[in-house]
C-alpha cells in the first residue's frame, strides 16, 4: 500500500481476543489449519510442495469439499495458505530427475504455526492469521494463468506480460482498493458499512473535481468494478471483507451486448444508485476483523492509521493538530475520551494554551479547541476567564461564556472582533472545501458589517491578506470582491509585502 495517502480517520479495533476468535472462524484459516492437521504425521508432496492429485481430493474429502464444483481449487487454495503461513512444514528431497514434477517428492508434517494456533494467544493468533491473509492477497492478485492460456492459445503463446498483466500493478489495484474500503469504514457513511462495488470503484477511478463522469469514465469504472468483483470472491473467505457479488445476470447481460452494457454503466456510475437494484452490483464490507487486517498492511507499508482514543492520554497540542483533520463524528468521539481522563479546569487549560500561536495551524486548532470546550460544563468557567484579556483567546472565551449562558460576559472592542472574524475565517477557509458553503458564509458576513474591508485590512493577524485574498475570489458580487481584493493589497503593504 501506497505510503502517500491522505491522513486516515481513526477507526475503532475489537479487543484482540475477539478479533482472534474471528480469525480461527475464517474460512480460509479454518481450513488451512484443518489441512495441517490432517497431515498428521506427514503426506507426500511433489517438488513444488502441492499436495498429490490423489491426496488432494483425500483433503477436499477432510474438508468436505470433494462434492462442491470447486471443491479442488478451495482445497488447493486452503493447502498453499497452510504452507506459506507455517501451519505445515515442507521436507523435499533433491531431484535428480525432475521431468516428473507431479511425482512424490517430499514430506509435509504439521508446522510451528500450527501449535502457535493452537495455543490460543490472541496476539500469535492473528498473526498467523495475518500470513494467510498475505497469501490470499498475492494469490488474488496473481493472473489466471488458465484463463491466459485459453485466451492466448489462439496467439500461439502463453506469456502473461503478451496481455499486459502486470502482477505487482494488480497487486496494487487490490491495496488501493482494500484502502478506500477501509476509509469508507473509517468515515462510517452508512449503519451497516456495506459500499455498493460501483462506488467502490468510482472512489478509484472518477477524479474528485468531476461532478459529471464522461462516458468514457462510467466504462472505466464498469471496468474496475470487474476486476474487484474477481478479486472479492477470492478474498471473501479469509474474514477481510463480506461480499455479495455482481449478478452472474449483469455479466451475461453486458457479454450479450454492448448496448446493454452502455446501458447499464449508466447506474453503476451513477451517485444514485435505484435501491432495489443496488445489490445487483455487489455489495462489500469491511469486517472487523478486516478492519485490523487492513490496518496492519497500512503500518507495515509505513501509513499513519490511527486508532480511536489514542490521543485520549496525549497532549492538548497533538490532540488539537489530529482534530483538524478527522471528520465530525470521529474528532466528537475522541474529544469526548480526551475530555474524560482530565478535570474540566485543568482540560480547559491545556487546550487553551495549546490553541495558541501565530503559525499558519494556529488557527485551525484554536477553531478546534473552541469546539472542544463546547463539550465543557461549568465547571471549566474560571479556568476559561483567566483568558478574558488575552488577544488570541479572549474572543473564543467569550464565545464559549454566552453559549454557556454566563451574565456578566464583558463585551469584547471592535479589534478583538475584527481579530476572531479573521482567525475564524483563516480555519474555515484551510478546512472546507465546500466553495458553496464557504461562499455563503462570506457574503453573510460582509451583509452584516457595513464598511467591513475598511476595517479589516488593519487586522494584526499573519492571515489576514491571505483571508481577504480568498473573500476576493468566493464574493459573488464583482464590486465587493474588487473591494476584498483592495483590501487584502492594503493589508500584505501594511505587513511589508
Amino acid at each position: 500500500m501506497a505510503a502517500d495517502r491522505v491522513d486516515l480517520p481513526p477507526v475503532r479495533l475489537l479487543p484482540e481476543d475477539e478479533l482472534a476468535r474471528l480469525a480461527l472462524a475464517a474460512p480460509l484459516l479454518a481450513r488451512a489449519a484443518r489441512l495441517a492437521r490432517w497431515a498428521a504425521p506427514h503426506v507426500p508432496v511433489d517438488a513444488m510442495g502441492e499436495l498429490t492429485e490423489a491426496d488432494l481430493r483425500r483433503g477436499a474429502a477432510e474438508l468436505g469439499l470433494d462434492e462442491e464444483p470447486d471443491g479442488l481449487a478451495e482445497t488447493s487454495q486452503a493447502w498453499g495458505v497452510a504452507v506459506d503461513a507455517g501451519l505445515v512444514e515442507l521436507d523435499i528431497d533433491e531431484q535428480e530427475d525432475a521431468d516428473d514434477l507431479d511425482a512424490p517428492a517430499g514430506r509435509a508434517a504439521p508446522g510451528e504455526a500450527l501449535v502457535q494456533l493452537d495455543g490460543g494467544q490472541p496476539q500469535a493468533v492473528l498473526e498467523v492469521w495475518l500470513s494467510a491473509v498475505e497469501t490470499a492477497v498475492a494469490e488474488a492478485a496473481a493472473p489466471d494463468l488458465e484463463g491466459l492460456l485459453d485466451d492466448l492459445a489462439h496467439d500461439g503463446g502463453a506469456d502473461p506480460d503478451a496481455m499486459g498483466y502486470d502482477p505487482e500493478e494488480e497487486a496494487e489495484f487490490l491495496d488501493g482498493a482494500l484502502g478506500n474500503l477501509y476509509l469508507f469504514t473509517a468515515l462510517e457513511e452508512n449503519e451497516s458499512g456495506a459500499v455498493p462495488l460501483p462506488v467502490l470503484a468510482a472512489s478509484m477511478v472518477v477524479p474528485d473535481e468531476m461532478e459529471d463522469p464522461t462516458d468514457a469514465v462510467l466504462e472505466e469504472v464498469t471496468e474496475v468494478m470487474m476486476r474487484l468483483d474477481e478479486h472479492f470472491r477470492l478474498l471473501a473467505s479469509t474474514g477481510v471483507i463480506d461480499y455479495e457479488p455482481v449478478d452472474e445476470a449483469l455479466i451475461q447481460e453486458a457479454e450479450e451486448s454492448e448496448a446493454e452494457a452502455e446501458a447499464a454503466g449508466g447506474p453503476i456510475g451513477s451517485a444514485e444508485l435505484d435501491p432495489e437494484e443496488v445489490s445487483r452490483y455487489g455489495l462489500v464490507r469491511l469486517t472487523p476483523l478486516g478492519v485490523y487486517g487492513v490496518r496492519a498492511r497500512m503500518l507495515d507499508a509505513g501509513m499513519h492509521a490511527p486508532v480511536s482514543g489514542d490521543l485520549a492520554g496525549g497532549p492538548a497540542g497533538v490532540l488539537l493538530e489530529a482534530l483538524f483533520r478527522y471528520p465530525d463524528r470521529a474528532a466528537r468521539s475522541e474529544a469526548d475520551q480526551w475530555l474524560s481522563h482530565r478535570k474540566p479546569a485543568d482540560a480547559a487549560r491545556e487546550l487553551l494554551q495549546a490553541a495558541r500561536g501565530d503559525d499558519r495551524d494556529a488557527p485551525g486548532r484554536r477553531l478546534v479547541a473552541q469546539q472542544t470546550l463546547s463539550l465543557l460544563g461549568g465547571e471549566a468557567e474560571a479556568a476559561i476567564r483567566e483568558v478574558l484579556d488575552d488577544r488570541e483567546l479572549g474572543g473564543l472565551a467569550r464565545v464559549w461564556l454566552t453559549e454557556q449562558g454566563v451574565a456578566d460576559v464583558p463585551a469584547p472592542d471592535e479589534a478583538m472582533v475584527f481579530w476572531l472574524t479573521v482567525d475564524t475565517l483563516a480555519a474555515q477557509l484551510d478546512t472546507d472545501d465546500d466553495a458553496e458553503l464557504l461562499q455563503e458564509l462570506v457574503s453573510d458576513l460582509v451583509a452584516r458589517h457595513v464598511g467591513f474591508f475598511a476595517t479589516a485590512w488593519r487586522v494584526d493577524h499573519p492571515a489576514t491578506a491571505d483571508v481577504l485574498e480568498a473573500m476576493g475570489r468566493l464574493h459573488p458580487d464583482k464590486a465587493v470582491a474588487k473591494e476584498a481584493r483592495k483590501a487584502a493589497f492594503k493589508a500584505r503593504s501594511r505587513m511589508g509585502g
